[in-house]
């Protein structure tokens, strides 16, 4: 049975519950209490999704992406998006209420931003360009009222 969009936004209902309990003011906290969750089923129908071409349907700059879901207030508190990338993003942005990562190895042994990490968080005001090497890698992410501001 194909995985829909509202199977994906479900499976990541506990990740997003998450965040809105704990926030990304402390992000080695917000890891931690991450890590503890079992995100198997979610990381396979994020790679079902993927593999049947619908999770990352646009490209720029050399990554494929795609959004999950919009940020709806208490009934969504978070936007989710997903992308299929090897190297760096073609620009910096920030995070004004902070981002999470879920990171689903493709190929090779990769890294997200210089970590092997299943989770990671950036805090409030943080700003990077995302970078991955060692190979490739799906990032399910997660923005706190969907904030981003791309450079």
């Amino acid at each position: 049975m194909p995985v829909t969009r509202e199977d994906l936004v479900t499976l990541c209902q506990p990740v997003v519950a998450c965040i809105a309990a704990r926030g990304t003011a402390e992000p080695a906290a917000l890891e931690a209490a991450l890590s503890a969750l079992d995100t198997t089923q979610l990381e396979a129908a994020a790679l079902a999704a993927l593999a049947d071409g619908w999770l990352t349907p646009k490209e720029g700059g050399g990554v494929r992406f795609g959004r999950i879901a919009r940020a709806d207030g208490d009934a969504q508190p978070c936007s989710i998006d997903a992308v299929d990338m090897a190297g760096p993003a073609s620009g910096a942005h920030t995070h004004p209420a902070g981002e999470v990562e879920l990171c689903v190895p493709l190929s090779g042994e990769p890294r997200f931003d210089g970590r092997r990490d299943r989770f990671v968080v950036y805090g409030p005001g943080s700003r990077h360009v995302p970078t991955v090497s060692g190979g490739r890698m799906l990032i399910l992410y997660f923005l706190p009222g969907g904030a981003i501001v791309f450079e």
